[in-house]
């Protein structure tokens, strides 16, 4: 359930507040007792620690906001604050709060407002008695003489977006197979009003894209491959902006089958083509005048008697012949064909996202992004600018010409791994292979699924790259 968030004139008195105040002289004009004020008084020498304050009638909460720290900094400390918070209101069972924006800065309230939005996430589809582990939270009223009914709109639909996103991630192969997850980005598109065309597997067979019919030969379900459109008549860009989205709906690794627990969280394979779905939901749903394209190439990886095997060679999509050296190495496979198909629309730039290595996620652990590129103008730079605007932060690895080197291959143009070191790089060279546009890759594997509960980002999936795009996006225009 979406939490609901509207403006008030109204400090009503018998709700729960949360002031946001830069010190306590922020504070002198509200309704404190002498006591109380005292108390917050003292509790102003620690910044980093929210007031509470239980009076007999209602709760209040002091947010303070320290403003000595570069300007992501402090909205991201505010997201977090506002996700510590929300544990409390949880057990305080409040079903409605105020908060009283007193930094006379619209974007610190804002922040704020979406640590709470994101905190407020539940994925309980599958519980049998649900009531009992519901948030009590249904509605914020901000106190604000800054935010806008806008910036509160763009906020809710954004998570809104990123809703949808984590539902997906977070549903099993069980039920969001291949076919499903098919249905729910054209379902979702009719929601939103973004075209989407789904090839099925005669089309993709005619189409020869045949990375995607490899990794699919151990699966009893028929691949597909996903094309959303977005291209409003009045769009700033004529080429189109390309999300391509690795879409594996369940790694079980192949015949190269994942030892242990590392196929504990493959349900969140997909992660990438679920946060091309959600970016093109809040782009459409807010009717942000950008041209873009998603290519979404789906399928499960399983060890059926005739699934491909190491020592396949593959002719791809672009005609290029691939050595197969391991089965788990399939995300390239299937993006190397939707990156090959994104040369047709002549694109201004093409970003894909995928959970494509455990290299990656050992590199920088789920704190960041791993990426590589070849922009040769300040593109990238943009994204990594959004990037810590949203705290989706960016870490560029290097994607030297020597690391192709470890993916020649004796019998065919390139082979599908390097070697023992550099996997997150070698993979990124590998997907390069196949692209001559500006292109951008964006390794999710560390942050895209959690095992542990971490702030407002929550347990399981996180809708990585949603925010991280959509901030991209708004700043084209």
């Amino acid at each position: 359930m979406n939490i609901k968030i509207s403006k008030t004139t109204d400090i009503q008195v018998d709700l729960p507040v949360i002031y946001l105040a830069k010190d306590e002289n922020d504070l002198k004009d509200f309704s404190f007792l002498p006591s109380e004020f005292e108390y917050i008084k003292k509790q102003a020498s620690d910044k980093k620690k929210t007031v509470k304050i239980n009076s007999y009638y209602k709760w209040s909460y002091i947010q303070w906001i320290d403003t000595e720290i570069e300007e992501n900094k402090i909205k991201e400390k505010l997201r977090r604050a506002a996700g510590s918070l929300y544990d409390i209101l949880k057990e305080n069972k409040h079903e409605e709060i105020v908060i009283v924006d007193l930094s006379k800065n619209a974007e610190y309230a804002i922040a704020y407002l979406e640590g709470i939005a994101l905190s407020h996430y539940q994925f309980l589809k599958y519980f049998t008695k649900d009531d009992e582990k519901k948030n009590h939270l249904k509605e914020i009223f901000i106190h604000s003489p800054n935010v806008r009914n806008d910036q509160i709109e763009e906020l809710l639909l954004l998570n809104e977006s990123i809703t949808y996103t984590k539902d997906l991630v977070n549903e099993p192969v069980s039920f969001l197979n291949t076919e499903q997850f098919s249905q729910e980005i054209v379902e979702l598109g009719s929601k939103a009003g973004f075209e989407v065309e789904v090839f099925n597997k005669k089309k993709i067979e005619s189409l020869k894209l045949n990375g995607l019919l490899a990794v699919n030969k151990g699966s009893i379900d028929p691949p597909a491959f996903s094309v959303l459109t977005w291209k409003p008549e009045n769009a700033v860009n004529k080429k189109p902006y390309i999300l391509v989205g690795k879409g594996v709906v369940y790694d079980t690794g192949g015949v190269n089958i994942k030892p242990g627990s590392y196929m504990d969280t493959m349900k969140s394979d997909m992660a990438g083509a679920a946060a091309v779905v959600g970016t093109f939901h809040a782009i459409a749903k807010s009717k942000t005048p950008i041209y873009i394209i998603g290519l979404i190439p789906i399928t499960d990886n399983r060890p059926n008697a005739n699934a491909y095997v190491p020592d396949d060679i593959i002719t791809m999509h672009s005609g290029a012949t691939v050595e197969v050296k391991n089965t788990d190495a399939e995300g390239r496979l299937i993006l190397a064909d939707a990156l090959s198909f994104a040369q047709k629309y002549n694109p201004e730039l093409v970003i894909d996202l995928a959970t494509l290595t455990g290299s990656a996620a050992a590199a920088i652990g789920d704190l960041g992004i791993v990426a590589m590129n070849n922009i040769k103008d300040n593109k990238f730079k943009q994204l990594q600018e959004a990037g810590e605007r949203v705290y989706e932060r960016i870490v560029e690895f290097p994607i030297w010409d020597e690391y192709e080197d470890m993916l020649k291959s004796e019998i065919a143009d390139i082979k599908n791994l390097g070697g023992s070191v550099a996997g997150a790089i070698t993979a990124a060279k590998f997907l390069e292979h196949f692209t001559n546009y500006p292109w951008i890759h964006l390794d999710i594997a560390g942050p895209a699924f959690l095992t542990k509960n971490d702030n407002y980002r929550g347990i399981g999936a996180t809708a990585t790259g949603v925010r991280l795009l959509f901030d991209f996006f708004k700043n084209q225009l």
